[in-house]
């Protein structure tokens, strides 16, 4: 038996490379701790044999002893479960641990028949006397399990929604793609986790949570357009977890604005990681200022060789329009770290607008030699081919991208813009709407949608959008001068002089003769961009002309 058990710690530095190495951990009889029959008779000779090893404890790193007993009983079964995961076999993962009968099933307790709608107008009739359904949460119909089990297990189950969910998905703008299809298993899983909470709230082991399932709801809550509560949970999370930088960024996405920052701040844990997702969620909403910058000096004297910290500063340069800055930051990356995939798009970006072929080119060469099926690589060559007026190309390299993650927001609004040059409206607006569902705090989505109505001349819906635009990049002369073209053309004279005027103000944040942040070296007309340099005398032209009307 003592043999057994040793090698059972011996499979264990295998077990996470192949699912049948695994499948040996759970063959092997129980530990002593949970198998009354490893006991012996006072007089056995075996009453002096040492105990079997212990299992491996590295693995736990809780202090709870019962959710500690709990992961000693379930190791050699989790071991085998996280292997399955990591080859992406989801279902087969859930069905370690949970009921066969969910487990090949979206997940629904059986009280999932429970109404839970609430009347809406309560002063009417009897309504204000019912009582009140909401508080009916569904029951625990989980077997009992340590809170990692149980989140490696829902977790699974998650992302064999999302697995399906990208099989059943059509082709990219294809005739039946209107990117509707949804994860099947998030409803059965929110109640599912309803059900778990409420029943820890019950037993009163809220104190003992671990911030692992908190972070699983908070990101079906968001998946299900339930922003306000998927805040609440995922605040929770990173007080229980706080390196569980999932959870961050999860957070960061509800974000809209600069005053959503402020608020959120005060509730969350005052440690590094606040910091952190302080400097990154600013640099999400292009907030490149001062008080930004400084908070990310702070944490390069904690980090002085941390690549993500200095891809940070680039972009807060790049959304600043400082691209040679931007630029060398990207370049010494790469230098550091060629096979570094994460950020390229951006810097390819960067490169398109610099009109800076040789390195575009020599970028796409690296890139692909890494990982050519990697998004970011797809983006750096459709940038290339776009530089090169090969449009049909980019948009099919752009398309790749999209195959390999639908959700990389670059693809989205680099193919609308390949779309526009192609003079296929119907095809970019889609592109940039797109975009738009995947981040709307995506201001070159925007922009485009505004640019691609206005070719359309319905100048409404493209004041519309030019708005949004401006909201997200106040200080970007270019939307403001967007917004005044409008105003005129549907003969608003008095708010095209203003906007006009907030291009003049936006100006001064940027050197004269800029480049445009759209993402293209011409405007809708063929014309170059203007820089939004102080005092722009294009700008001032058109001011003139308005106060002739």
């Amino acid at each position: 038996m003592v043999q057994c058990y040793e090698t059972l710690n011996n499979v264990y530095e295998f077990c996470l490379t192949d699912p049948r190495v695994a499948e040996l951990a759970i063959s092997l009889p129980s530990p002593a701790s949970s198998n009354p029959s490893f006991a012996t008779d006072a007089d056995s000779p075996m009453q002096d044999a040492d105990p079997p090893a212990p299992l491996h404890s590295s693995i736990s790193s809780t202090s709870d002893p019962e959710e500690a007993r709990l992961e000693a009983q379930e190791l050699p079964r989790y071991l085998l479960a996280k292997t399955f995961f990591d080859c992406r076999e989801f279902d087969r993962c859930a069905a370690v641990f949970l009921p066969r009968a969910t487990s090949r099933t979206p997940l629904s307790p059986k009280s999932s028949n429970v109404r839970t709608r609430t009347p809406t107008m309560a002063s009417k009739g009897k309504a204000k006397d019912a009582p009140n359904l909401t508080s009916v949460v569904p029951s625990n119909e989980l077997p009992v399990l340590s809170q990692k089990s149980l989140f490696l297990a829902l977790y699974a189950k998650y992302m064999s929604g999302e697995k399906r969910k990208e099989e059943d998905s059509e082709m990219i703008l294809g005739p039946a793609d209107g990117g509707s299809t949804v994860n099947r298993e998030l409803v059965g899983l929110s109640r599912t986790l309803e059900g778990w909470f409420s029943d820890r709230a019950v037993k009163g082991l809220e104190g003992s949570n671990q911030g692992w399932l908190e972070y699983l709801y908070g990101t079906i809550l968001a998946k299900s357009k339930t922003e306000e509560d998927a805040k609440r949970w995922l605040i929770k999370s990173v007080h229980l977890a706080p390196f569980n930088w999932g959870a961050w960024l999860e957070l960061a996405e509800l974000l809209s604005n600069v005053e959503d920052i402020q608020k959120i701040v005060p509730e969350l844990p005052q440690n590094l990681m606040t910091l952190v997702f302080h400097v990154y969620a600013s640099q999400e909403l292009y907030q490149s200022t001062e008080p930004v910058h400084q908070s990310l000096t702070e944490l390069e004297r904690v980090f002085p060789d941390s690549q993500f910290l200095k891809t940070q500063r680039a972009l807060l340069y790049h959304h600043s329009k400082d691209f040679e800055e931007a630029e060398t930051i990207f370049s010494a990356l790469l230098t550091v770290s060629p096979h570094r995939i994460d950020s390229l798009d951006h810097y390819s970006n960067i490169l398109y607008v610099m009109s800076n072929r040789p390195k575009l080119a020599h970028l796409a060469q690296i890139a692909t030699a890494t990982d050519k099926f990697r998004p970011e690589t797809c983006c750096v060559v459709g940038n290339y081919y776009s530089l090169k007026s090969e449009h049909e190309k980019a948009v099919m390299y752009f398309r790749r991208a999209l195959t390999l993650d639908r959700t990389f927001l670059s693809a989205w609004t680099l193919m609308g813009h390949e779309y526009v040059e192609m003079k296929n409206t119907h095809a970019a607006i889609e592109s940039y709407r797109r975009a738009v569902d995947v981040n709307r705090k995506d201001y070159r989505a925007w922009y485009g949608l505004g640019q691609t109505y206005e070719i359309l001349e319905m100048h409404f819906y493209a004041l519309f959008y030019f708005q949004r635009a401006a909201s997200l990049k106040p200080y970007d002369p270019k939307m403001w001068q967007a917004m005044g073209q409008c105003y005129d053309k549907i003969e608003r004279p008095v708010q095209s002089i203003k906007a006009y005027k907030r291009a003049l103000v936006a100006g001064t944040y940027y050197e004269a003769g800029g480049n445009s942040s759209f993402g293209s070296t011409t405007t809708t007309m063929g014309e170059p961009p203007v820089g939004g340099g102080v005092m722009d005398p294009e700008v001032l032209y058109q001011i003139a002309l308005m106060y002739e009307k």
